[in-house]
């Protein structure tokens, strides 16, 4: 482990930091789609992510799959801010309502089990009004190496 890191391992919010610092630095597709890390725990992440024109679909009403990838990318922060590599091995997600352009979309991921090299955590995101427009549910495997200092 680097000086950085292992100087951080005391600290698990200042590990979560910095792990999310060097995430979001390589994360060109959520650096596309316009998101912002807001939140960073151990355990938990909170993205935001304004609704474009380009993101609508026919209904014009923004398009799920980049409702999921703001959930996913949630999940990804959350599952990683220990700085164990983690990948996702299976989610869901379910659409409660249509977001549309000009919505600033909030996605708070929480760990709700985290045993071995498993985790399962929820996503859910709401509009700027509170209004909660989608609930995903990520499963998260550990595989080998961190994110920082490997």
């Amino acid at each position: 482990m680097n000086d950085d890191a292992s100087l951080l391992s005391g600290d698990p919010a200042a590990l979560a930091r910095t792990v999310a610092h060097a995430m979001y630095a390589a994360d060109a597709a959520s650096q596309a789609l316009g998101m912002r890390l807001d939140d960073i725990g151990p355990g938990h992440a909170t993205l935001t992510m304004p609704v474009r024109g380009d993101m609508l679909n026919g209904h014009r009403t923004c398009h799920g799959g980049f409702i999921f990838s703001l959930a996913d990318s949630a999940f990804a922060f959350a599952c990683n801010s220990r700085n164990a590599s983690t990948v996702a091995s299976g989610c869901t997600i379910d659409f409660l309502a249509p977001a549309r352009e000009g919505d600033v979309l909030t996605a708070t991921a929480r760990e709700r089990s985290l045993a071995g090299r498993t985790g399962v955590y929820d996503v859910i995101v709401n509009n700027q009004d509170g209004q909660a427009v989608a609930l995903f549910r990520g499963r998260s495997y550990r595989i080998k190496g961190q994110i920082v200092g490997d």
